[in-house]
Order: C-alpha cells, then sequence, then structure tokens
C-alpha cells in the first residue's frame, strides 16, 4: 500500500504530469475523439516541459546579470519578469500551483455563474502565474499542501473574477461596446492610467491624431522589445562592472562586449521559448473551460489577454510602453537614492501593461492620459514587486520577481494577513468571497427593484397624460 501511495505522490509532485492531466480531464469532458484525446493530452505534457526549459535559459542569463549588476553598483539589482520568476516557483511548487490555478478557474466559473461579475478569465498564462505566486507565499508561510490549495484556489478565483470587474468602466470607454473585458495582471495599474486619464486628461486630444515614424515599428514586436532593450541594459551595466571583472568572472575569457549581447539575446530566446510553452499548454486547457462556461453562465463577458485593446489606439500602445518605461526609470532612480534593492524595469511588464494603460488612458484622458496615466503604470510596477518580496520565503532571494500590479496588491494583502497568522488568511479570503455574494445578492434585488419600477412609472405618466 504504501509503495502504491508513493507512487502516487511521484505522479502528483510532476508539474507537467498534473497539467496534461488536467487537459486530460477537459477533453474527456468535451467528449473528445481518443485521436484527439490522446494528442491534446501529450502536447500539454509536453508544453509544460517546453515551460520548464525556457525558464532555465532565462534563469541562465539572469544570474550572472544580477552579480555583475551588484558588482557594479554594490546593490542587489532584480528584475521583475513573470516568466523567470515562474520557471523558479514551478520547479519548487509546481504541482501545487497547477491545482491552485485549475481549482481557481472552477472558482471563477462559479462566481461568474451565481454573482454579477461575469468574467471569465481567460488569460491562462498570467492565471497561471497568479497560482505560482500564491502557492510560494502560502507554502513558503507555513501551509500545508493541501491547504495551500484549499485557500490558494479560492483566492485566485476571486481576483480572476473581481480584476476584469476594476477595469470594465474604462474598457467600455475604449472599444465602444460592453462584449469584451480585459484578463491580465496588470490590471490594477491599467484601471489606475484610466483613473489617472480621467482626473487631467481630455479625451478628445487623442494619441491617434498622432504620426508615429515608420522607423519605430519594430517596438511592436515583443520578441525584438525584449532583445534589443535587454541588449541595451546589459551593455550599459556590463560597461560599469568592466572588462576585467567580466571577463575573469562571468564569460570565462569570451570578450565582455559580446557576452553582454549574447547574454540579452539568450534571455529573450528563453522569454520567448517560456511563452510557445504556456501557448501550447494552454491551447489545451482553456477550451474545456470556455465550452463549459458558456453553457453555465449565459452573458458572460470573456476576459481576454492585453493585445485584445492594441488595435483600439495603436499609437497609444507604443506611447503608453515609453511612458511605462520612463516610470521605472524614474522609480530606479528614487530607489538608487534611497539605498537597498533596486528593481531594474521589467521590460516584458512595461511593454504588455504600459501599452494596454497607454491604450486605457487615452480612452479616458487622451495624449496626456495615455502617457501620464502609463507613467503612473510603471512607478507602480517598479514599487509593488519589491513591497512583495520578503513574502516570498527563498524564491524572493532570486535576481526576479513577480511584476505586475496585480500581483503587488494580491501579494501585499495574502502576505500581510499570512504575517498576522493562517486564521488571518482564512479569514481574510472568506470575507472577501462573502463580500462578492452579498454585494452581487444586493445590487441584483435593487436592479430587479429598479425594472419593476419603470414599467409602472411609465404607466403612471400614460394615465396622467
Amino acid at each position: 500500500m504504501n509503495s502504491v501511495l508513493q507512487k502516487l505522490l511521484d505522479i502528483f509532485r510532476e508539474p507537467s504530469v498534473i497539467v496534461g492531466l488536467i487537459a486530460l480531464l477537459g477533453l474527456l469532458l468535451q467528449r473528445k475523439s481518443v485521436s484527439d484525446t490522446i494528442k491534446g493530452t501529450t502536447k500539454a505534457f509536453v508544453g509544460f516541459l517546453v515551460l520548464a526549459a525556457g525558464a532555465g535559459v532565462v534563469s541562465g542569463s539572469l544570474t550572472p546579470f544580477g552579480e555583475m549588476f551588484q558588482h557594479a553598483f554594490g546593490v542587489q539589482g532584480v528584475v521583475p519578469n513573470n516568466e523567470a520568476i515562474v520557471g523558479k516557483v514551478l520547479t519548487d511548487y509546481g504541482s501545487q500551483a497547477a491545482l491552485i490555478f485549475f481549482f481557481g478557474m472552477v472558482v471563477n466559473v462559479l462566481l461568474a455563474r451565481f454573482t454579477r461579475f461575469k468574467f471569465i478569465y481567460m488569460s491562462g498564462h498570467v492565471a497561471l502565474y497568479l497560482a505560482a505566486m500564491i502557492a510560494v507565499i502560502l507554502i513558503a508561510n507555513g501551509f500545508s499542501s493541501w491547504q495551500a490549495v484549499l485557500w490558494g484556489a479560492l483566492a485566485q478565483g476571486l481576483v480572476t473574477t473581481l480584476s476584469p470587474a476594476l477595469v470594465q468602466p474604462w474598457m467600455r470607454r475604449a472599444t465602444n461596446n460592453d462584449t469584451v473585458a480585459l484578463g491580465h495582471t496588470g490590471n490594477v495599474g491599467i484601471a489606475t492610467s484610466g483613473l489617472v486619464g480621467k482626473l487631467v486628461g481630455d479625451p478628445t486630444k487623442s494619441t491617434e491624431d498622432l504620426k508615429i515614424p515608420k522607423g519605430l515599428g519594430f517596438l511592436r514586436d515583443t520578441t525584438v522589445v525584449i532583445a534589443v532593450s535587454m541588449g541595451v541594459i546589459y551593455l550599459l551595466v556590463t560597461l560599469v562592472a568592466g572588462p576585467g571583472y567580466v571577463e575573469d568572472k562571468l564569460s570565462d575569457g569570451q570578450w565582455y562586449l559580446l557576452w553582454a549581447v549574447m547574454q540579452a539575446g539568450t534571455f529573450s530566446a528563453g522569454v520567448f521559448i517560456i511563452l510557445a510553452g504556456v501557448r501550447v499548454v494552454l491551447a489545451e486547457i482553456i477550451p474545456a473551460f470556455k465550452g463549459i462556461s458558456e453553457k453555465l453562465v449565459p452573458n458572460a463577458r470573456p476576459a481576454l489577454d492585453v493585445p485584445i485593446v492594441f488595435t483600439f489606439a495603436p499609437n497609444a500602445v507604443l506611447i503608453g510602453f515609453l511612458s511605462s518605461f520612463v516610470g521605472g526609470l524614474v522609480g530606479m532612480g528614487v530607489l538608487v537614492a534611497v539605498g537597498g534593492t533596486i528593481i531594474i524595469p521589467g521590460i516584458v511588464a512595461h511593454f504588455m501593461t504600459g501599452a494596454a494603460s497607454g491604450v486605457i488612458g487615452n480612452a479616458t484622458g487622451g495624449r496626456r492620459g495615455a502617457v501620464l496615466g502609463a507613467l503612473t503604470n510603471g512607478l507602480l510596477i517598479t514599487f509593488l514587486p519589491l513591497l512583495v518580496l520578503p513574502f516570498l520565503g527563498d524564491v524572493g532571494l532570486q535576481n526576479s520577481t513577480f511584476s505586475d500590479a496585480d500581483f503587488g496588491v494580491s501579494g501585499l494583502l495574502l502576505g500581510g494577513a499570512v504575517q498576522a497568522g493562517h486564521a488571518a488568511v482564512i479569514g481574510l479570503i472568506v470575507c472577501a468571497l462573502a463580500a462578492v455574494l452579498i454585494g452581487s445578492a444586493v445590487t441584483t434585488r435593487r436592479a430587479a427593484g429598479k425594472a419593476e419600477e419603470a414599467p409602472a412609472e411609465a404607466e403612471e405618466g400614460r394615465a396622467v397624460s
């Protein structure tokens, strides 16, 4: 018996196997053919192994960079990059993260079904990253695996249900409809951009009235942006560190400038591999949830990844990215001035969330909204990751961390509760769940009352006339 249990434990300790089993379950629920079931399960399993391989590539390029940065400036440099930090987390807590991810999606569907928050979170890759952060915070601070899965799934379901609702008022302005929502872990920063745009901007002066030089069109390619931007960062830090240190300690004698370029390219390649693996995995899992949610949750809005808004204001995409990156540089300058750990601007985060912040800021406040809103997002994703680091246990000692604003806010709430004890975590999650259910019931009843009053008032008006 013990031998059987040990074999089962071995199976469920392998996150790639967990992901394959989740895909298998989804395919069976859809009653797919034997051929499609075998193909989908295998692709999910292999895709996760591809993701893990890419994470190793990214981590391999960041480790020497952190050492070089610390030598050059005498401080610890941390690059907020979800793919990089998730690679480390999934190595240590992959099975728990996979289960939180799976059951968190179930909670999201149930909340969408029984509350007024009709949002199905379809951006599975960032949902997986969120599950990884929740897993490491809970387990690194004393929760057992089953406790982490139970409370982590509820926490994940709450975040993925409420996060799209936070941005939806601004999404309606940007898209001129209410049929699609934004599902991304940068939603807090993006919603803040919309608020900033509304307060300081003028929506009639749109970014789309500007002419962006065609020569900057390469900045719309994520892989190119990462490679070029990280290349510049690597070269600058390498020059400060000096050829002696780099060639003696890091590059095994290779010319230090060539080494810097190769490391930047390797980082970009690793991110590319990770994203390819994530796409393969989620292509097999997400359709199962989509089909189920369409049957269980009528009138639900799909919450999709940030590129869904890029076509509504292409100029704002570029302006938002650059403004967010400037915000990251300003924040880094503040951290350098005060000393301690330095958060280096994470290119992926500033490109994805900064671009979306630019689009939303433009919708509410025009050019000024796009610039200042995205700049605010850049500051948020500089300081929030720093505040979450203490809650990540040994993972927080890596040269990377979670980047987007939703990670920062949810990580601070969960981490702060963990510091107060396990009961505080459970209380926080239960109270949040109760607030969502009760608030939804109250607003539904009020909406129903208003709907009943409207025909009566109309009838009285006709009677008077």
